[in-house]
């Protein structure tokens, strides 16, 4: 699945800010410097990529999710037989975990998927 381009720009900032932090805690390593300031450096760089985790799984994955629900609503002629499916994924997404967001999406581009083929001529029974 492709994200939108313009979800995922906060979070090539952020990744790009952290291969930097990288790149100065290997060249503190280098330069031998003391093992406190290698922590410090250690915990800035984890508390920043688990930061950008965080929001690619709470904004770009969800609002490309909410995108991906209205597409295969829309795209489901009132009997493509999946209405049900689609409407509980739309149900359940205020309520969404972190850790469901991703699995929610498979499911419904294979929803999506399945409907397309549907609405191209497929046979139902692919459904």
């Amino acid at each position: 699945m492709d994200l939108p381009k313009n979800l995922t720009k906060d979070i090539k900032t952020r990744l790009r800010s952290i291969e930097g932090q990288v790149r100065g805690l290997i060249k503190m390593l280098d330069e031998d410097k003391q093992p406190d300031q290698v922590l410090t450096q250690f915990k800035a760089v984890q508390k920043a990529l688990d930061k950008t985790h965080y929001l690619l799984l709470d904004e770009v994955y969800r609002k490309a999710l909410a995108i991906k629900i209205v597409e295969t609503a829309n795209a489901c002629p009132g009997n493509c037989g999946n209405e049900e499916q689609i409407e509980y994924i739309r149900q359940q997404f205020p309520e969404l975990g972190l850790d469901d967001i991703t699995r929610k999406m498979t499911e419904i581009l294979s929803l999506k998927e399945r409907i397309d083929n549907f609405k191209n001529g497929d046979s139902p029974h692919s459904l």
